[in-house]
């Protein structure tokens, strides 16, 4: 059995010395006429030629373990009914990697039988590869053996996910992927595969001149020990957006896909487990913001728009009163009702207010009442806008 991997580059070890020295020049040329070289650049320990593996090497999580298997017949008779069985026993399963189970009619002597095989492997930890041949001789009798070769399987990569739960329902994903193995990879996709009730947007390429450009600019290459920060936004899908009591539980996000590259272009391959987040607490009502000016001039009116929803499984009375602070006033009539609100429906509310004070202001001071249990809830600092005098903002 012999694992098949891809081969590396030769690198030369450079012996250099000053022109006045002894050997003079005879160094500098003997590693000019060396073929293993690269030319021009013969102290830099960068080979043109490639070195067959001299040992096992390691294999990661992802990668495709490859092994040719090749059972010989060393004796002067010729044997009969050989069948080669090659299984990858694993922690917690046994997995048959044979390419035929048909058993071969005979095998003359100095005569061989070949077989590769790949498995991608998806466990850390032991594995052994047990090759079992049987076969029978010329007397009738049969005969059986087995080999076990053990490897380990190693980690590639360290994942961290980080989430951000915005008030308009979407959720930012920041996935810090470090690359834990001791040659540099190139990351050819990293991407995120959203569940059923939310849409993605990739927030990790810019546009430069009408083209979409990764921010990691085009050599994406990833040093051993070296982590990057990919950043993705979620949003919920408008059917699911519109009913407000299912986003709210929802905490399967989706899972990450990541494909790399190392060496001479062995492909790896990781798929996350369904990324799990903390649900936000809403209470019973949900008070957001949809619209607000980002500037507004100074004791001038100015609208937003707010959206409240019942979050509850009960039917609510609300009554709205504005209180006023330091800064905010609020225009219009305070305590009036805003009638029924059912449960995971939603009302939209415009209200006019105006700042006293320049700089920017928290806009506070909103009230609702539920007048079925009495319960009021408060919302305080729900917003921020910047004030300006209007001759500033002209």
């Amino acid at each position: 059995v012999m694992r098949l991997t891809k081969p590396t580059l030769f690198t030369n070890i450079p012996v250099t010395c000053e022109e006045r020295d002894l050997p003079g020049n005879l160094f500098n040329q003997l590693m000019k006429d060396d073929p293993s070289t690269v030319k021009g650049a013969e102290t830099l320990m960068l080979g043109e030629m490639l070195t067959l593996p001299q040992n096992f090497g390691n294999i990661f999580l992802g990668e495709t373990f490859s092994s040719y298997i090749s059972v010989h017949n060393d004796s002067s008779q010729v044997v009969k009914d050989i069948l080669v069985k090659a299984d990858l026993q694993t922690s917690s399963q046994r997995l048959n990697l044979s390419a035929s189970s048909a058993a071969v009619s005979e095998l003359k002597p100095d005569c061989c039988i070949d077989d590769v095989i790949h498995h991608e492997v998806k466990e850390i930890g032991t594995h052994i590869l047990v090759c079992a041949v049987s076969y029978t001789t010329q007397t009738g009798e049969k005969m059986y053996f087995r080999k076990f070769f053990k490897f380990q399987v190693l980690k590639p990569l360290d994942v961290k996910t980080k989430f951000y739960n915005a008030e308009t329902d979407e959720v930012f994903l920041e996935a810090q992927i470090q690359n834990i193995t001791t040659s540099p990879m190139f990351m050819e996709k990293v991407s995120l595969e959203p569940s059923m009730m939310y849409n993605v947007a990739e927030l990790n390429t810019v546009d430069t001149a009408g083209e979409s450009e990764s921010t990691f600019g085009s050599r994406t290459y990833l040093q051993p020990m070296d982590t990057r920060q990919y950043l993705y936004c979620l949003k919920p899908k408008q059917e699911f957006a519109e009913k407000a009591g299912v986003i709210k539980g929802v905490t399967v996000i989706g899972k990450l896909d990541i494909v790399w590259k190392t060496n001479l272009g062995e492909r790896g391959r990781l798929q996350t487990s369904q990324l799990q987040r903390m649900a936000p607490g809403y209470g019973d009502v949900r008070l957001s913001l949809e619209t607000i000016p980002d500037t507004v001039n100074l004791e001038e009116p100015f609208d937003i728009t707010c959206k409240i929803t019942n979050c509850s499984e009960r039917t609510m009375d609300l009554v709205l009163e504005m209180c006023n602070t330091n800064s905010i006033h609020w225009c219009g009539v305070s305590g009036r009702q805003l009638g029924k609100l059912h449960p995971s429906s939603s009302l939209h509310l415009a209200l006019t207010l105006l700042s006293s004070v320049q700089g920017l202001q928290s806009v506070s001071g909103l009230r609702l009442t539920d007048t079925f249990l009495k319960r009021t809830y408060e919302y305080d600092d729900i917003a921020q806008v910047c004030v300006v005098s209007s001759e500033v903002k002209q």
